[in-house]
Parts: C-alpha cells; sequence; structure tokens
C-alpha cells in the first residue's frame, strides 16, 4: 500500500464578532440612565479609567475645545482596529496618548435653551406598545396588517408566542398559512428574538440578525442546543470538526443573546428621562448638540500609562494592565460610536421633518425607519434600537426620537398626512365641541373627508383611544 502527501488549499467563511462590535450593539439600545451606570460600573472594575470632566486644568495647560462632532479616533487605531491581523499589535502607546473626550455639542445649547427640571418627563413602556408602532410602519396593506395586529397580540410579555398558530387560527377565524405567512415578518421587529415560539427559534432569529456570516451559529444552535447548555464544548468541536477556540468563541455569542427578548419592557416602575440629545435653532438652521451632562469624560490613567511604559514592572503586571488597557479603549470607542450614531440620526430626522421644528406638530411629515436608513447608510434595526428610549429636547419640547416615525393618511389630492397631525386634528375637533352635542367618530370622518383626509371610523376610534378620548356617548353633558 503506497501513502501519498498531498497539499491543498480550501477556502471557508467563519463567524467573527469582536468584542467591539458586540459591546457597540449592547451600548446602543441602553437608555441615558442605563449608560451611565454601566460606564460607572465599568470604571469600578477597572482602574485604566479614569473620569476627568471635573479635572481643573494646571498652570500652563489648555483644554481642549469642544465640538459638535464626536472626535475621530488616530488614523493609526482605526486601521488597526479594523484589520483582525493587527489585533495584537495594535499601537497603545500612540493611542492612550490621546486623551478621549466625549463630543460636546458647538460648547451645548444657549443657556435659555437649557432644559430645566419641570421639563423633565417619564414614560412608561409596553412590549405591546412597541410592536404595534413598528407593525404600523412596516409597510403591510389592510389585510397583511390585520393578521400581524392578531399575531402581535398573542405575544406574551417575554417576547413569545406560546399559543400554537393553529389553535390562533381556529380562534380568529383565519387560515394557519396567513399567520405563518406574516410571522417572519413579526420577526424581523425589536427587539430580536420577539414572537419566538420556543428558545431555539428565539437563538436562531437573534443570529441571522447579526450582520456576520452567520452560517456556523445557525448550525450550532440547530444542532449542538443541549450540548451548549452543559457547555460541551469539546464535543462540538469533535462533532463540528472545529478548533475548541471557535467554538468557545461563536458559544460566547449565544451566550450574550437574549432568552426572553421581552424581559426589557416588563418593569412597570416609572422611567424619568433627560434628553440625550439638543436641537435648537441658530439664525435659520438648526444645530443639533449630544447631552454629555452627567455622563463621565473618560480617559486613560496616567499612572498605568507610565507603568506600562516602566521597564521594572513585572511580566504578570505587564499582562494585566495590557489587558484592562484593551478593555477600556474599546469601551471608549464603543461609548463614541454609539453617540456618534445618535447625532447622525438626529441630523436625519431634523432634515426630514423640518417644517415639525420650523411650525410644529401639527405639520410633522409621514416618515418610516427606511427614510432614515437609507439617508446614512445604516440598518433599519439599528435605526429601531437607536430611536428607542433616546430623547431629544427641541423648541416644541422633548420628545421620544421615535415619535417623528409616522404612517401616512392619504389625502384626496395625492399627498399624504402623518398620522401624528390626524390625531392632533381630531383632538383639537373634540376640544373645541358643544359639550352637549360631542362629535361622533363617523361624523370626524365627515368632517375630515371635507378637508381631503380619508380615514376610517375605526381608525378615528383607534386614535381617540390612543390620545385618552372617550367616546361621544362618555362626553356628552347634559347640564
Amino acid at each position: 500500500m503506497a501513502f501519498q502527501m498531498k497539499q491543498s488549499m480550501k477556502l471557508s467563511q467563519q463567524l467573527r464578532m469582536t468584542p467591539q462590535l458586540q459591546q457597540a450593539i449592547k451600548l446602543l439600545q441602553l437608555s441615558r440612565m442605563e449608560l451611565e451606570t454601566a460606564v460607572r460600573k465599568e470604571m469600578e472594575e477597572n482602574p485604566i479609567l479614569e473620569d476627568f470632566g471635573e479635572d481643573v486644568p494646571g498652570p500652563g495647560e489648555q483644554t481642549e475645545p469642544r465640538t459638535a462632532e464626536p472626535a475621530q479616533p488616530t488614523e493609526t487605531a482605526q486601521q488597526n482596529e479594523q484589520d483582525p491581523r493587527k489585533q495584537d499589535e495594535f499601537e497603545w502607546e500612540s493611542y492612550v496618548d490621546n486623551t478621549y473626550k466625549m463630543n460636546q455639542g458647538a460648547g451645548g445649547p444657549p443657556s435659555e435653551e437649557i432644559m430645566n427640571y419641570e421639563n423633565i418627563i417619564s414614560t412608561p413602556q409596553t412590549l405591546y406598545d412597541h410592536l404595534v408602532w413598528q407593525m404600523n410602519l412596516h409597510g403591510f396593506n389592510d389585510e397583511e396588517l390585520q393578521i400581524a395586529n392578531i399575531l402581535v397580540s398573542y405575544i406574551d410579555d417575554d417576547g413569545y408566542i406560546k399559543t400554537s398558530l393553529e389553535s390562533i387560527a381556529q380562534e380568529e377565524n383565519i387560515a394557519v398559512q396567513e399567520l405563518e405567512e406574516i410571522l417572519p415578518f413579526v420577526q424581523e421587529f425589536d427587539p430580536p428574538g420577539v414572537g419566538a415560539r420556543d428558545i431555539k427559534e428565539c437563538l436562531l432569529i437573534q443570529a441571522k440578525q447579526l450582520q456576520e456570516d452567520t452560517h456556523d451559529l445557525v448550525y450550532l444552535i440547530n444542532n449542538h442546543l443541549k450540548d451548549l447548555e452543559k457547555k460541551n464544548f469539546e464535543g462540538i468541536a469533535k462533532a463540528m470538526n472545529r478548533d475548541l477556540e471557535d467554538i468557545i468563541e461563536m458559544s460566547r455569542i449565544i451566550y450574550d443573546m437574549e432568552p426572553k427578548p421581552g424581559r426589557a419592557f416588563n418593569s412597570q416602575d416609572t422611567h424619568y428621562v433627560t434628553p440625550d440629545v439638543y436641537v435648537y435653532p441658530v439664525g435659520e438652521e438648526y444645530v443639533v448638540s449630544l447631552n454629555e451632562d452627567g455622563l463621565p469624560r473618560l480617559r486613560i490613567s496616567n499612572f498605568y500609562k507610565n507603568v506600562l511604559k516602566s521597564t521594572d514592572s513585572s511580566k504578570v503586571t505587564q499582562e494585566y494592565i495590557q489587558e484592562k488597557l484593551k478593555a477600556a479603549v474599546w469601551l471608549i470607542k464603543a461609548i463614541h460610536q454609539r453617540q456618534r450614531t445618535i447625532y447622525k440620526v438626529t441630523e436625519s430626522i431634523v432634515r426630514h421633518q423640518r417644517e415639525f421644528f420650523d411650525k410644529g406638530p401639527a405639520f410633522i411629515k409621514p416618515m418610516i425607519l427606511r427614510d432614515i436608513a437609507n439617508d446614512i447608510g445604516m440598518h433599519e434595526s439599528t435605526i429601531s434600537r437607536v430611536t428607542t428610549s433616546k430623547y431629544v429636547h427641541t423648541p416644541r419640547g422633548i420628545f421620544e426620537l421615535k415619535y417623528f416615525f409616522n404612517s401616512g393618511i392619504s389625502r384626496s389630492n395625492g399627498d399624504a398626512l402623518a398620522s401624528e397631525s390626524v390625531k392632533l386634528k381630531i383632538k383639537e375637533m373634540i376640544d373645541k365641541e358643544d359639550p352637549k352635542s360631542p362629535l361622533s367618530d363617523q361624523r370626524i370622518v365627515e368632517i375630515l373627508k371635507k378637508e381631503g383626509i380619508e380615514i376610517a371610523r375605526r381608525t378615528v376610534a383607534k386614535y381617540r383611544d390612543v390620545l385618552g378620548i372617550l367616546p361621544s356617548s362618555k362626553r356628552k353633558k347634559f347640564f
């Protein structure tokens, strides 16, 4: 028997989700209060990080000017960060010599525009409201919207559909096939994994939404979920014929997924919010400025920087500082990326909704997530995350960023009117009605039709409920 030695080349794709990307995604979806808590927790665990927000310049020192755009990392840092082959060759000393300052918008808004505590608002959030908001902006036709609404109504507090589609079909008098056709669209909603029927489907939905090659990750969830529960990494590596390190890396990504997507919306506590960003007028234009008050301004500790450069410290000390230094830089860059994304999204909203800022809420335009996503070159799910639980202070008041996204109502002249504008019209009509003869929903439909707004009676009833206005029979006053 003859043996031959052969060489062959194999091209394959592998999942590479860097710790920086994972951290950036997590920070992006945090509210302002959650971000402050997360940063301060990291500062307690990482001695490399310092808050220099209250530092006073010494003799001869000058503070760096605040700019409207977030400061950019050095070019060398950017190139090495993007090239996985140079991760271990990162020029840490070059990077830490450049102190990072979280951006301030052109020195902040004028003093008269600074929000006072009387303007702080509170808002309870429910998973159902969040899903309905996305559903109305998804572009469904009336029949699809009705089916999507049925599915959303069966999603429990954890984000799952526990009732079988067959039971839903029987109870709602609808075909199972119709539910199966719309369910994948509902499962694309935020939070990732919502609308799943079991834990495996929940993880698969989250895996498929990652902007990476997820073939191996999907295979791992489909075929080795039990082994993942037992942390049998060696058995998985042998079965998949992969290196143990690759399996451990993929497993970490899965462990970081949310098994209960609706958990973030379960709390019924009141959340007090302050704006993440300001929009204020300067001449005939509007300037966007991030609100950095209360957020730590992070930098690398000079003490540990000097220890790292010193030749007297032990190898163990050097390795510890290197590890903490990497974590510190990744956190700083992740915060920078989050703030820059909020800034870009807000700028785009101002461009699209200029009439709102000029004339008020009655002039808000129909706008969907795709409009902003296409404008700034990001995915719709990213826009959804960055506009949820993020607030903007405007000359018209404080609004959640997702307030500016509205479905359109057709008009007889072919134009579209934002649903928010229609709600305001309905409220104004009811405010001016005769309390002894209140307007019925059908009468409101007729009045709106004369103004060229085509709207169904049930839609008027829905908007009235959203506004917290009782039906005409309960609004009538007899004396």
